[in-house]
């Protein structure tokens, strides 16, 4: 773990739990799951305790490399979200960021993510998804969220939770038209898996 815990909705600090209360609080959401960013050399110890998928592309596209991860969740329940982030070349030139999130509902992360406000994206699947992509062998519907002007945001429902989609800039979207299949780090297939390690991600605050 790279820093303390913090609100999933707002970075702030949480008061643990106590005499008074088993939640971690925040003073301005108030019970949340602790939201917390490691290193990629925490992955096992991250897959061997969530609750919901770890997605990642395999193979990663071509000059793409891993920049860190998170989770919401603490050693009682294990992680009900969590979040990869990856940094590569977008199609159209420069670097790009993309942040895929698996979230249980009322978690947050997602949306906070996202630059929304809110904690679930709401009301989906209206009209043809805006991308498809395969996610643990299944095409899988994506949906435009809105988000902050600096990005661009996909939601959708993948293994029973909320699967999101956000990349940096939003021209980078064009990121998911290319062959994107999302794989649950969690499965013993990828027990021995190495990816390739870059800089830490900013996006995971």
């Amino acid at each position: 773990m790279t820093a303390a815990p913090t609100c999933p909705r707002c970075v702030a600090e949480l008061r643990p739990p106590g005499l008074m209360s088993s939640d971690w609080q925040c003073e301005l959401h108030g019970a949340v799951h602790p939201y917390s960013t490691y290193t990629v050399e925490a992955l096992s110890q991250v897959t061997g305790a969530s609750q919901v998928p770890v997605w990642s592309p395999l193979p990663l596209l071509p000059g793409w490399t891993v920049g860190g991860l998170g989770t919401c969740g603490d050693d009682r329940g294990g992680a009900r979200a969590t979040v990869m982030a990856f940094c590569g070349p977008s199609p159209l030139g420069g670097p790009a960021d993309l942040l895929l999130i698996a979230e249980e509902l009322g978690i947050g992360l997602g949306a906070s993510i996202a630059g929304i406000d809110g904690v679930d994206p709401g009301q989906i699947a209206i009209g043809a998804p805006d991308a498809k992509i395969v996610v643990a062998g299944h095409p899988t519907p994506l949906w435009r969220s809105q988000s902050g002007d600096d990005r661009v945001a996909f939601v959708g429902e993948a293994a029973g939770v909320w699967l999101w989609a956000v990349l940096w800039p939003p021209n980078a979207e064009l990121v998911l038209l290319e062959q994107v299949e999302l794989h649950d780090l969690r499965h013993d297939a990828h027990a021995a898996l190495l990816l390739p390690v870059g800089a830490s991600s900013p996006r995971l605050r």
